[in-house]
């Protein structure tokens, strides 16, 4: 189902390894008027921002990020 969504293309023109056509299409109507796509959709507009919590303890920074300046080498003579 997500790939005819992504792709765009009609029910009829599905990949053989998904089914018959047909019967994907009556799934997603049957998901679409109980409600599931609507659930799903909402499930994963609130992201669970405990999971990303990120501390200095965990992350270390290159120099460069700090601002420090790129040290030159004088050509040796």
């Amino acid at each position: 189902m997500l790939y005819r969504v992504r792709t765009g293309i009609p029910w009829r023109d599905l990949p053989e390894r998904f089914g018959a056509w047909n019967t994907v299409a009556r799934r997603f109507r049957r998901w679409a008027l109980a409600g599931v796509w609507e659930k799903l959709f909402q499930a994963v507009q609130e992201p669970d921002y405990e999971w990303v919590l990120v501390d200095s303890t965990t992350v270390k920074a290159h120099k460069a990020a700090a601002g420090q300046k790129k040290v030159r080498r004088q050509p040796s003579v």
